[in-house]
């Protein structure tokens, strides 16, 4: 009997649509597979070479699954021992000077903190916005005639009053003018050294100059 021809009522859910099922596992292909050799007409039993093909598509379709699950298994494997790699690079760094991608800055009680900027074009302007937690610039720093390379501003940890700000975490945000007066960006980093290592959520993050920077903004790494 063709495996079209059987038909399943469920009165419970009469009147109700079952939402569609998107793909049949093994085992209902097996249940279906039993139910279908157990309702064959007697007169017209299925022909072997029917009964092997199904079984062959049994086979396949438990194959398949086995391999899903050996590649999410593996997949699995692949993401512990890379973050087991990354945590112990990490601590490889402690005490070792490194140059990292950064866009804030902590400012020590009553200190002050420097701003590092990398200049891919002589600048006729830069303007340094450095915001607080609520993203209020508390102070705002422009520079003028600046050229290509690297450069640190240190900002003295008061706003554009004066008056010294609270020690905390700062946000940096810069634009520039080049010598044509077009406008642009440029690159922010850090650079100190790794005095620990603090893990969150299974991921490594540095200690260098009282911030917390996650081993992929690393970019640099120098001796002591």
């Amino acid at each position: 009997m063709p495996i079209d021809n059987i038909t399943y009522v469920d009165s419970s859910n009469f009147g109700q649509a079952a939402p569609p099922k998107k793909e049949m596992g093994k085992d209902e292909f097996l249940q279906l597979l039993v139910a279908q050799l157990a309702h064959q007409d007697p007169t017209e039993p299925m022909k072997n070479e029917a009964f092997v093909a199904q079984l062959a598509q049994f086979s396949s379709l438990e194959q398949m699954e086995n391999m899903n699950q050996s590649l999410t298994d593996s997949l699995n494997w692949d993401y512990l021992l890379s973050q087991t790699i990354s945590n112990t690079m990490a601590t490889s760094l402690i005490g070792r000077t490194v140059r990292a991608d950064s866009s804030q800055v902590y400012l020590e009680t009553a200190g002050a903190a420097d701003i590092a900027v990398n200049l891919d074009r002589t600048t006729s302007e830069m303007t340094i916005n450095i915001k607080d937690s609520n993203g209020n610039v508390v102070r705002s720093i422009t520079e003028r005639g600046m050229d290509k390379g690297d450069h640190v501003i240190n900002w003295d940890g008061t706003d554009d009053s004066g008056v010294q700000v609270v020690s905390g975490m700062y946000t940096i945000e810069i634009t520039a003018l080049d010598g044509n007066g077009n406008k642009f960006t440029p690159s922010q980093f850090m650079e100190g050294k790794v005095k620990g290592i603090i893990y969150k959520d299974g991921y490594a993050l540095l200690s260098i100059n009282g911030q917390n920077i996650p081993l992929a903004a690393v970019n640099e790494v120098n001796e002591g």
